[in-house]
């Protein structure tokens, strides 16, 4: 009787196949694997490894701020978690608010309001009767440059308007 199934090109349990070599725990009598590093001594190239548990042993009284002077423990800047920063090109470089709760429709129409983006709602709508008083078409009779300018700032109110009713859960 043929057996059928996938071609072998050596037999199994090759010669090639030998243990692998795991480094075992530099802690006197421990057989766990030692796959992490600590430092033999501060400043130090040569590192002792542990396994979890002898490593979490070792670091339990290490002090990373010995021989520091109150001054200068004071001085050690806190350490700042990167991954939960937002990331630089989302900030005010490209037009985006910097805490992003403002989008970029929003951030353009703050612009043609000439106002800054972390202004309140109230103050959106006094920039917006100002602006609309001052470039009615009505004040400025055959003034093509400043109905311009009221339909912009018609367009960009309704989009400030349309945001905080969404804000406040109101449907738009």
């Amino acid at each position: 009787m043929e057996r059928l199934g996938f071609p072998r090109w050596r037999a199994y349990g090759a010669a090639g196949r030998g243990a692998s070599k795991v480094r075992l725990c530099d802690r006197e009598g421990c057989n766990e694997v030692g796959d992490r590093p600590a430092p033999k001594a501060p400043h130090s190239k040569d590192r002792w490894y542990f396994c979890e548990a002898h490593a979490a042993e070792y670091n339990k009284n290490w002090n990373y701020f010995a021989g520091l002077s109150p001054r200068k423990l004071r001085a050690v800047p806190p350490k700042k978690n990167r991954a939960l920063q937002p990331s630089a090109h989302l900030l005010n470089g490209n037009g985006w608010s910097g805490d992003g709760s403002r989008s970029r429709d929003e951030m353009r129409a703050l612009e043609v309001l000439e106002l800054d983006p972390d202004v309140e709602f109230k103050d959106v709508k006094v920039a917006y009767r100002r602006l609309a008083k001052e470039h009615h078409p009505d004040t400025n009779a055959g003034n093509r440059k400043a109905a311009d300018k009221f339909q912009k700032v018609q367009a960009a109110y309704e989009v400030l308007r349309k945001a905080e009713e969404r804000k406040n859960g109101k449907v738009a």
